[in-house]
């Protein structure tokens, strides 16, 4: 059975994305990470609404390497309750899959 290919959302502030990216890239836990610059965040957090502009962070990934990503993620984003959200690859081209699962294998 191969292994199942995640694509990972996470959002932050814009002034750490780039940071995000590479530890997960050069820790293996991620593939690929696209930063979209700017989305405008609107959400209810402690009683209030918020509007804030952050990054989103597309990160490629396989269900192996969840955890170690999702801990990664939280050793280095700044906000209290980051959003962290997977969904798995239902159909993908298959070269593109096999790429993430070879450069996602953990360091040996």
């Amino acid at each position: 059975m191969s292994e199942t290919a995640l694509l990972v959302y996470v959002t932050c502030p814009p002034a750490s994305a780039e940071a995000i990216a590479v530890a997960l890239v050069e820790a293996h836990v991620a593939a690929c990470v696209n930063i979209l610059p700017s989305v405008r965040s609107v959400y209810r957090w402690k009683g209030g609404v918020q509007h804030d502009e952050e990054s989103l962070l597309m990160i490629k990934t396989v269900q192996s390497r969840f955890e170690a990503l999702r801990e990664a993620v939280l050793a280095q984003h700044p906000d209290e309750l980051p959003e962290i959200i997977a969904v798995r690859w239902d159909a993908s081209h298959e070269p593109y899959r096999q790429w993430v699962v070879d450069t996602t294998r953990p360091l040996a």
